[in-house]
């Protein structure tokens, strides 16, 4: 990449053509990141009659904008929402194509999002070269037109700023953005798409060919539609499928058939007719010729979320109640779910490693590990043969589909776990059951091999590295070292560890303590460990990240153990146990190195805690940060809710309304509010202004909080003072809290059980009964809360909360 070239453009203003369901999201998502963004669409051509009752006419300016304000109030209303927070939608102005195209001028990107028809797109760009200043990047959405058709007869200015930029949807959550430039576009314009898209926009940014349908959906399509020529050959139901295909696999829960009743049958559709007119010189062109109970479904529109049936149809019983049914592939008729049994995934079960997972389930002699067979061997044949066609480099397939389709491993990342060489004999072998499988692979993967390059990727010095097919050897991927990858670096780098977590190297004097329990919980193995690594870094180094390459940052606390604990009624160890809980959380605030941590997705409880009392939170966007232990009938116990009194008293000395400051800090505890990104982390008051920072790209969350330490610790970072000045309401607060408390049971809001936890925590944040607001220290008020935290252990109902949650997932209102 030409760095130079990339810190020379700033994007401050960005303007989004169209704002159907991708426009509007888009908009949404760049507005996330702090961008002004100007979002148009067409003018309606008549008046809805609720415009007509208003003695509105097409002039009126509400009318004009009508379609691109109810595009987007629609996307807001969505769940998941497209926005961090609804104080984003400040930063996206509305307008349409007649009224407001002049005001592009201002924009640094255009990016259209219009129907996917080239006439259209004409069309729009007409306009823009009208009113785009030069050097303004413009780039298309589009998911399937060849982006060279576009660019033809356009300026010369225009064409080298001009690309496709295919957004996965949802923009926010699905990493994937496709970079396809034309043979006219700047190498420097791409190189800065790839850059931004990746550091700003959070992206696994995937350089792509103009070809149909890119990479992604190219590979990702032909993914899915194989399956579905796989039904009948193994005798395979709907849930079968997707139970075949779903995490045991390292693929989303939704699997295959459900994913398409969420994307819509439709749109799958779609894409499937555009690769069969399109991708005719592909050999396994057949595979997008769909299967006649695809055919049947659509002409039934049968279309999946969006008509109400699809693959599964939602309905209600005699009684009631909701429930789903499976449609039968041969009658086309809807039953009852059937029980998935199989002996290959109970095997994989247990196998918590996805790559030794991969080989347990190609080793299954039942219908599942059949099925791995037939789906993986061809398709390993297709991604080799679509190299270089589609892209000169393999390592972009594997990223497409990781980002885009959410899988654990890309198909050569399979492969490699598989074993490449093991694996040549049993693709000839396989029956050929879907068109276009032959059973050879590409020629470059046997001269790979030929030449004793047993693997398509390694790891070397921590940097990941892949088979480069035009040199014939290994070269770190593009981007890599920009991330540091745990899994890279364990053996060589690790200082420390027993089975709850590893302690590593990151060099330049940090170390990093990573959880590896399952779901990350916090048991006495992780609290051992964080106590064991801030030793060694206050010896040894000069700082301590707190991070896991895990799918979340933790669970929170082992709620077995303290379930085990209360049943037997060994207060004493629990109150060790507690008490350690605490001090730990006092720790990561009071060593001597800075303490950076760095959550992501679930962070709940005890990892809410942890992150509360390090130095600094180097947080991704997609944190969903809480303090939730309400659910299983407690306060927070590890120093949570002393420290929302320590920061609602810091609240009340900035010149805050004492009850009300009181008020939000109990009720986000209360009602075990959890974050929906690290922007309502912070609104909750998890986070604290100067103390976090928000990284975009899962993948540099790391090295961001790694940067992050040694910058605390090059700043000259002095061991803090604990707190001895926190105010506490005594009394007075005591007596807003049970009043509320009182009133929210008496409307049948809460439970009685509740009631009595609000009242505890209450106490807590007051600092108990005293006669009049006083100072008082951290340690008093841990002592408050472990006191609290024990008595409701005591209780009966606090137990079948706790068991509820271990045995169904779900708390319990009792």
């Amino acid at each position: 990449m030409r760095h130079e070239t990339l810190d020379k453009r700033r994007i401050t203003k960005v303007a989004v053509l169209g704002s159907g369901v991708m426009g509007s999201r888009i908009a949404c998502h760049f507005a996330n990141i702090g961008v002004e963004v100007l979002l148009l669409d067409i003018v309606p051509r008549e008046l809805t009659p609720q415009e007509e009752a208003k003695g509105l006419t097409l002039e009126s300016k509400s009318v004009r904008n009508r379609i691109v304000n109810q595009s987007l109030e629609a996307a807001v209303k969505t769940n998941p929402s497209p926005v961090f927070s609804k104080h984003t939608l400040r930063l996206i102005t509305t307008g349409n194509f007649e009224d407001d195209m002049a005001a592009i001028e201002s924009a640094d990107w255009v990016i259209e999002v219009v129907v996917e028809r080239l006439d259209i797109k004409k069309q729009v760009f007409d306009q823009v070269e009208q009113h785009r200043k030069a050097g303004t990047l413009v780039t298309s959405n589009t998911s399937g037109i060849p982006i060279h058709l576009m660019a033809a007869g356009r300026s010369d200015d225009f064409k080298a700023h001009f690309c496709g930029t295919h957004f996965f949807n949802p923009p926010r959550y699905l990493r994937l953005l496709e970079i396809i430039p034309t043979p006219d576009t700047k190498p420097e314009v791409v190189d800065f798409l790839l850059h931004y898209g990746d550091k700003f926009l959070g992206k696994t940014t995937v350089l792509c060919k103009d070809t149909p349908a890119f990479i992604g959906n190219r590979v990702g399509v032909y993914s899915m539609l194989a399956l579905t020529h796989l039904v009948d050959q193994l005798g395979l139901t709907v849930e079968e499928v997707d139970k075949f295909t779903g995490p045991a696999m390292g693929h989303p829960k939704s699997a295959t058939f459900r994913t398409a009743d969420v994307v819509g049958l439709d749109t799958l559709v779609n894409v499937a007719n555009g690769l069969a007119e399109n991708a005719k010189d592909d050999e396994a062109a057949g595979v997008f010729q769909l299967p006649s109970y695809i055919r049947q479904m659509v002409d039934k529109k049968w279309l999946g979320e969006k008509s109400g049936q699809g693959f599964y149809k939602k309905i209600k019983d005699d009684k009631g109640n909701s429930e789903i049914l499976a449609l039968d592939l041969n009658t086309l008729e809807y039953r009852k779910q059937e029980k998935v049994k199989s002996a290959t995934l109970e095997a994989t079960k247990p196998v918590e490693d996805i790559r030794r997972r991969m080989k347990v389930y190609e080793e299954g002699t039942d219908k599942a590990g059949a099925f791995f067979r037939a789906m993986h061997y061809p398709l390993f044949e297709y991604v080799s043969r679509r190299v270089p066609e589609i892209t000169d480099e393999f390592f972009r397939i594997d990223d497409a589909m990781r980002a885009g389709f959410g899988w654990e491993l890309g198909p050569f990342e399979v492969w490699d776990a598989l074993g490449v060489k093991e694996t040549l004999d049993k693709i000839k072998a396989e029956e050929k059951r879907i068109p276009g499988y032959s059973g050879e692979v590409a020629d470059w993967v046997r001269e790979m091999l030929d030449a004793g390059n047993d693997s398509f990727y390694r790891v070397e010095n921590g940097i990941r590295h892949y088979y480069d097919i035009r040199s014939k050897s290994y070269k770190p991927i593009p981007g890599a070292e920009a991330f540091i990858i745990l899994s890279n670096i364990h053996g060589q780098k690790t200082v420390w560890k027993n089975s709850g977590i590893t302690v590593t190297d990151l060099g330049d004097g940090i170390l990093n303590a990573e959880f590896h329990t399952k779901m990350n919980t916090i048991g006495g193995d992780v609290i051992q460990g964080l106590h064991k690594a801030i030793d060694v870094a206050e010896t040894d180094f000069r700082g301590l990240v707190i991070a896991n390459d895990g799918a979340n940052f933790s669970a929170g606390a082992n709620i077995g153990m303290i379930f085990m604990m209360a049943v037997e009624q060994d207060y004493d160890e629990l109150n060790m146990a507690v008490k350690t809980f605490q001090n730990t959380s006092m720790r990561l605030r009071y060593s001597s190195i800075p303490v950076v941590a760095a959550p992501f997705a679930l962070t709940l409880g005890g990892g809410c805690e942890f992150s509360m009392h390090a130095d600094f939170v180097q947080l991704h966007a997609e944190t969903y940060m809480g303090l939730v232990e309400f659910g299983v009938g407690v306060i927070p116990g590890g120093g949570g809710s002393k420290e929302f009194a320590l920061r609602a008293s810091d609240e009340m000395k900035e010149g805050q309304i004492e009850q009300q400051v009181l008020r939000d800090r109990f009720l986000t505890i209360g009602q075990a509010k959890v974050s929906t990104s690290a922007v309502e982390a912070f609104e909750l008051g998890y986070l604290q202004a100067g103390k976090y920072a928000v990284s975009m790209n899962r993948s540099r969350l790391l090295a961001d909080a790694k940067a992050k330490a040694i910058e605390l610790a090059e700043a000259g970072y002095t061991q803090p003072v604990p707190r001895t000045d926190i105010k506490v309401l005594g009394k007075q607060g005591l007596g807003i809290v049970y009043v509320g408390a009182n009133s929210m049971r008496s409307g049948n809001y809460i439970s009685e059980h509740d009631q009595k936890i609000s009242e505890k925590l209450g106490w807590v944040l007051c600092g108990g009964d005293l006669s009049s607001p006083t100072e008082v220290s951290e340690q008093y008020l841990l002592d408050l809360e472990r006191e609290a935290f024990l008595s409701l252990c005591g209780e009966r109902k606090t137990l079948e909360r706790i068991q509820h949650m271990l045995t169904t997932g779900k708390p319990l209102r009792n």
